[in-house]
């Protein structure tokens, strides 16, 4: 691996958020999104491979990895759609080529039918949301309902305290019984960059806890599909077979994108990129 990123800030909404730059900047410009609840050093061992051939840049998202946090505790996706336009315009990276995971996906997914002359190309891993069988489920809550959830949700957040490992061996450990396809390389990795130090010598995770549920306020489903539809880039969307996000492929989804392909993964999860880096560098260099 090469001596790695320079670790930068922007600001944006009055928040200041972090980014890390790999070099390379006479090449093109190509963003690395992490998801929910990680950080922008988990794109690592991707970002050392592609930094020979493109400008990579990785933003830690509001809440998350090096990032302020949300001083009211929303993390509404148009908020994280924002800093993301942010990042671009300050920066000067349009048109941009996005590779993302998960929730990011879905905020890279969104900025890019809002502003499809800025994007070149965009590969999103698992970022649709919601399956149609879930968003079904939710949509028969009544809303007034689904919102004083959101309200008790946000009440019990506000008295919950970030957990504390006694050590990162055990902060690891934890990372490697929730993610059972990490290797101990990628797991150590993770945890060394995702956890930081407390004044009493333990350790808890970077991330915001108010992160661990849903913002209670979105646009309606068929705008969002309309954003879809908005996008005029190649796009790859990315699943793994092991992973509990619905194919798009399969249950219809796939059918709001005007130019986009969908590929499988076997023997991979919901970090498919982790679980068959090979071949997922191998997809990511074709495509790009």
């Amino acid at each position: 691996m090469t001596a790695g990123p320079t670790s930068h800030r922007y600001i944006s909404q009055r928040l200041k958020l972090h980014y890390v730059d790999w070099g390379n900047q006479d090449a093109p410009p190509l963003l690395l999104v992490h998801g929910g609840k990680d950080h922008c050093r988990s794109w690592d061992w991707a970002a050392d491979v592609l930094s020979k051939d493109w400008h990579v840049i990785a933003p830690d998202l509001r809440g998350h990895g090096d990032s302020d946090w949300s001083p009211s505790g929303e993390y509404n996706t148009f908020s994280f759609v924002y800093d993301l336009a942010q990042l671009i315009h300050q920066l000067k990276l349009a048109p941009v080529t996005i590779v993302a995971h998960s929730m990011g996906g879905n905020v890279a997914i969104r900025y890019t039918g809002l502003y499809p002359d800025k994007v070149r190309k965009l590969v999103a891993i698992e970022g649709l949301g919601l399956s149609p069988q879930a968003l079904a489920e939710r949509d028969a809550v009544p809303r007034n309902q689904r919102l004083r959830d959101w309200i008790e949700q946000k009440r019990s957040a506000a008295a919950r305290v970030p957990r504390r490992y006694g050590s990162l061996k055990e902060a690891y450990q934890r990372m490697k019984s929730e993610n059972s396809f990490l290797s101990d390389e990628q797991a150590r990795h993770l945890t060394i960059h995702g956890a930081s130090q407390n004044e009493d010598g333990t350790f808890s995770w970077k991330f915001d806890n108010y992160l661990n549920m849903w913002s209670g306020i979105d646009i309606p489903q068929a705008e969002i599909e309309a954003l879809w539809g908005a996008i005029t880039c190649p796009t790859l969307l990315l699943y793994g077979k092991d992973s509990w996000a619905s194919n798009p492929a399969e249950d219809g989804r796939i059918k709001h994108f005007n130019s986009a392909s969908v590929k499988l993964y076997d023997n991979a999860g919901h970090w498919l990129h982790h679980d068959q880096f090979d071949r997922f560098i191998a997809d990511l260099n074709e495509f790009l």
